[in-house]
Parts: C-alpha cells; sequence; structure tokens
C-alpha cells in the first residue's frame, strides 16, 4: 500500500465556535498526539478549498450562498447547536475540499491506499439544503459524490459510526442505490433519525442501514455490527470506494451521549474494514472526522484509528462473538441482504 494520507489545514482553527463542545481545540489534540507517535507513518497533505462544482454536487447554490454571507457578516447562530464565525466559511470550504481531494487521491490514483481528513466543521449532519448539529457542508457527501460522478465508481459504501445518526448523509444518498450508507448510532439521541425501518427509498430501498443501540452500548455490539452486519452487506454490495465518517463521541468518556467505546473497539472496526477491502480486491479508505469531544478521547482514538488504517497490511481476524444486537438487525435487514441470514439464525 502507498503511504498513506492525512488532510489538514490551519484553517480548521478559524472557525470559532466559542465555548461549545465542537471547538478548534480538537485538532491539535489530536495533531499533537499523532506527532508524539511520528504521525504513524502518515504523509500530511495540505487541504485544497473544495472546486464549486463538487460542493454543489451535494448542497444547492442558495445554501452554500448563505453560508459564505453569514460568515461575511461576521458570523452568528444557525441554531441552538450549530455556530458560525468570521472564519466558518474558510474553514468549512476546506474541510469539504478535502474530501473532495481524498476522493481524488484514492480513486484517480489506480492505487489502493488510505487516508484520513482531520480537518473540522464535521459534516454528517448537513442536509442538502440546511445547516445543522454542528455541520455546515457534509464532507464525506462531497468525497462519495467526487468519486460517483468524477471518477466512474459504480458503488461507494459510507460506515458512519458516529455516536450521532448521520441524518445529511442520509438526506443525500437515500434515493441513490450507488451509495450504501450504514450507520450506527445511540438512540434515542440527537438528532432523531436514523430509524431500524429507515431503510432508503424507491429504488435505493435496502441501502440505508440504519443500527441503532441503547445507551450503555460498547465494544462488543460496535465491532460485532461492523463484523458480521456491515461487512456481509458489504459484500453482497461490492463497493469500489469505502468511506467512514470517523466520529469518536461514542466513546465511554465522551460528554455527549451514553456509549462504552474505547480506543480499542475503534481500532478492532477499522480493522474489520480493512480486512473487508482487501478482500474485495484492495479498495481504498478514507476517513472524515466527524464528533468526540473530550479531548483525550478523541486523540487516542483517532490515533489508535490510524495505526490500523495506515498499516501495510490489515491485522489478523480474531473470534468476534455475534452480538444479540447484531442478530436483531441482521433479521431486519435480511430481506434486502440475503447474506444476513445465517447471521439473524443466530
Amino acid at each position: 500500500m502507498p503511504r498513506p494520507l492525512y488532510f489538514h489545514h490551519p484553517s480548521s482553527l478559524e472557525h470559532d465556535t466559542g465555548a461549545h463542545p465542537e471547538r478548534a481545540a480538537r485538532i491539535p489534540a489530536i495533531e499533537r498526539e499523532l506527532e508524539s507517535r511520528s504521525w504513524l507513518g502518515f504523509e500530511r497533505v495540505l487541504a485544497p478549498e473544495v472546486e464549486p462544482a463538487a460542493l454543489e454536487a451535494v448542497h444547492p447554490p442558495e445554501h452554500i450562498r448563505a453560508i459564505a454571507e453569514l460568515s461575511a457578516r461576521g458570523g452568528g447562530a444557525i441554531d441552538f447547536d450549530t455556530v458560525v464565525s468570521a472564519g466558518s466559511y474558510d474553514a468549512a470550504v476546506h474541510a469539504a475540499g478535502a474530501a473532495m481531494a481524498m476522493a481524488d487521491a484514492l480513486v484517480a490514483s489506480g492505487t489502493p491506499g488510505a487516508a484520513f481528513s482531520g480537518l473540522r466543521p464535521p459534516g454528517h449532519h448537513a442536509e442538502p439544503r440546511r445547516a445543522m448539529g454542528f455541520c455546515l457542508f457534509n464532507n464525506v457527501a462531497v468525497a462519495a459524490r467526487r468519486a460517483l460522478d468524477e471518477h466512474g465508481c459504480a458503488r461507494v459504501l459510507v460506515l458512519d459510526w458516529d455516536v450521532h445518526h448521520g441524518n445529511g448523509t442520509e438526506a443525500v444518498f437515500a434515493e441513490d442505490p450507488d451509495v450504501l450508507f450504514c450507520s450506527i448510532h445511540q438512540s434515542p439521541l440527537y438528532p432523531g433519525t436514523g430509524a431500524a425501518d429507515d431503510a432508503g427509498r424507491g429504488t435505493a430501498v435496502g441501502t440505508t442501514l440504519n443500527l441503532p443501540v441503547p445507551a450503555g452500548t460498547g465494544d462488543d455490539a460496535y465491532v460485532s455490527l461492523v463484523e458480521h452486519v456491515v461487512a456481509p452487506v458489504a459484500r453482497e454490495f461490492r463497493p469500489e470506494l469505502v468511506l467512514v465518517s470517523a466520529g469518536y463521541d461514542a466513546h465511554r468518556d465522551d460528554p455527549l451521549a451514553g456509549c462504552r467505546v474505547t480506543e480499542a473497539g475503534f481500532a478492532a472496526m477499522t480493522g474489520t474494514v480493512r480486512r473487508l477491502c482487501a478482500e474485495l480486491g484492495d479498495v481504498p479508505v478514507g476517513m472524515t472526522l466527524e464528533g468526540g469531544y473530550e479531548l483525550g478521547a478523541l486523540a487516542r482514538s483517532a490515533a489508535a484509528t490510524l495505526e490500523v488504517l495506515g498499516a501495510d497490511r490489515p491485522p489478523p481476524a480474531g473470534d468476534v462473538p455475534v452480538h444479540p444486537l447484531a442478530v436483531e438487525a441482521a433479521a431486519r435487514a435480511a430481506r434486502h441482504w440475503p447474506s444476513l441470514a445465517r447471521v439473524s439464525a443466530g
């Protein structure tokens, strides 16, 4: 595998949210941890601004213009959770630009690889016409759309393990059969979407796979859901690019939710993704930073992820027990994905 890429840009620090959990300090926390580990072999790449066409493939021009104009006026609150400052638009177009450039690097090069976009603001709550949940533009959707529209990818998998449901990503792709969107998220919790029976619409029914979990869910269930539900479905779907909305707010120390995932859990899920990509023919994999608000847990979890993501080869498969939540999820989705029948049978 070629040297993995880590996208960054100083504009992420200029998105000033004040006394807010999604704050600029998140980025230095991650980067200090990675620097202490010699960046785990990743090549640091300065993110470009997103190309207008790439952003408009996800968001209409009036939404983009509204964010730009609000930022130009010095900023303000979009809603109770979502803040814009004078530097926010520049940060947002670089976060989306990193996702775009990541897709370019992973797909257009023809050489399978791995990449991580370590920029903010996050993106998975941003719907086509609505900024919300700390998110202005939907970064992972920009990456997926770029791969499909510009680089000839036939199918893209987006796995979202942020503790909050990626409502924006689901909204972008709910009617697109070329994108398999899988979300593991605590429920009930903000934004209140992501019901298990929401499976997509029209010709895309089945390509939305929501996997809600209760508060208190930890490594055993998360890892089992990726290993025994997401991976079998992905083998049937056969993506040509795998993207991960890598939120770390399911960590047991995070203040905004109630799940109990550890650094080891994030590493194990990444290991399953790496093995899946290898099995599918060395499919490239890219990750975009989403949530994670306890700085130490965020930094350690991101580093644990990147250690596996950037390794020369996937870790060996271990014995991952089938968790009851995975059995339940497989039973719900087996009507769309026959490969889950064995899991649903227990």
